[in-house]
This record gives C-alpha cells, structure tokens and sequence, in this order.
C-alpha cells in the first residue's frame, strides 16, 4: 500500500476559537484514517496544566513557547514517521511568524474554518475556560487582529454549519492522502 504522492502528508485547520478545529479533525480523522494531532491537547500534556493555568501562572508569552516547541515536535514526527497527518492548531497559532514559516518549510496545507463573528461569539459566550476570551469588544478585536493570518490559508471552508458537513466540504478539496491499493 502506497500514498498517492499528488496528496501533502500534513493538514493543517486553523481558525479563530469556536470555530469547531478539534471536533471537525477528530471527525474527519476517523472518516479518512489518518492520525488526528490536536496541538492545544499536546501543550496541555507538554505543560501538565491546563491553557488557562498556562496563561494565568506563566503568561502568553511562555504558552507560545509551549506551542511553537510542540508544533516543532508534531511535524518532525510527521517528517519521521512518513505519515499522513490531520492537525487541528490553536486559535492563535498561525499568528505567530514563526510558526506560520515552520508550517510553510514542512509543506503543511493550512486549512482556515471560517464562521461569522456572530456565530463564534454565540458558540463560546457560555464557556469558561478561554483564556482569551475576556468579553465581547476584546473578542472581536482579537478576531480583527488575527484575520489577516487566518486568510493566508491554502483553503477557506465555511464552518458555521453541522460538523460533518464540514467534513463533507473538507473532502471535496481534494487535499487528502488517498490510500493507493
């Protein structure tokens, strides 16, 4: 069994927090066999705290250490191992020089879920444990701020639908390893 060599090996889904990354990866991992990696779930066990435990004892600046370090170790993974890989990256994550040319030089094709504002507001309004997520003026400049990043995707597909309809919109891009009998 051979990868169809006209497929890139890493995936990447970028979007701004709310917009469903780890449940559409984990959802679209199990439908096309490839090993989901969710970056947020890899800091947590780099760190052995929580994100909001992160920001909150260390600062931002020593979570984005985490992050560029874990994102250095999932795509040399990838290198290593020669496998096909679906990660799902933090809100911020492609806002980083460095890690948006890290994803770059591995030939990652970066994927951003879009949702509205409105509807991203909607979805996280009720949950606690976002460290960024202070009120709505903060949320939306902090939206503003990282657009111009998230537009740098390879690919835009609309994520403010039912998840596996988002799944269904990430196949027809064409963009994954298809197993070659």
């Amino acid at each position: 069994m051979a990868i169809d060599s006209r497929s890139r090996a890493i995936v990447c889904l970028t979007g701004f927090m709310g917009t469903g990354k780890s449940t559409v990866a984990r959802l679209l991992a199990r439908q096309i066999g490839c090993q989901h990696v969710d970056l947020d779930k890899r800091i947590i066990e780099a760190a052995g705290q929580t994100i909001p435990e992160i920001f909150a004892r260390r600062g931002e600046a020593e979570f984005r250490s985490i992050e560029h370090e874990q994102l250095v170790r999932i795509l040399g993974e990838a290198a290593e191992q020669n496998r096909s890989r679906l990660v799902s990256l933090g809100g911020g994550t492609t806002a980083q020089p460095q890690n948006l040319a890290l994803l770059r030089q591995a030939g990652a094709v970066l994927v951003w879920l879009y949702c509205p504002v409105e509807e991203l507001l909607r979805r996280v309004a009720h949950i606690q444990d976002r460290p960024l997520f202070r009120d709505e003026t903060s949320f939306r400049k902090l939206y503003e701020e990282r657009l111009p990043f998230y537009e740098l995707a390879d690919h835009r597909v609309e994520s403010n639908i039912e998840p596996l309809r988002v799944v269904e919109q990430l196949l027809a891009l064409g963009i994954f390893p298809k197993v070659i009998a």
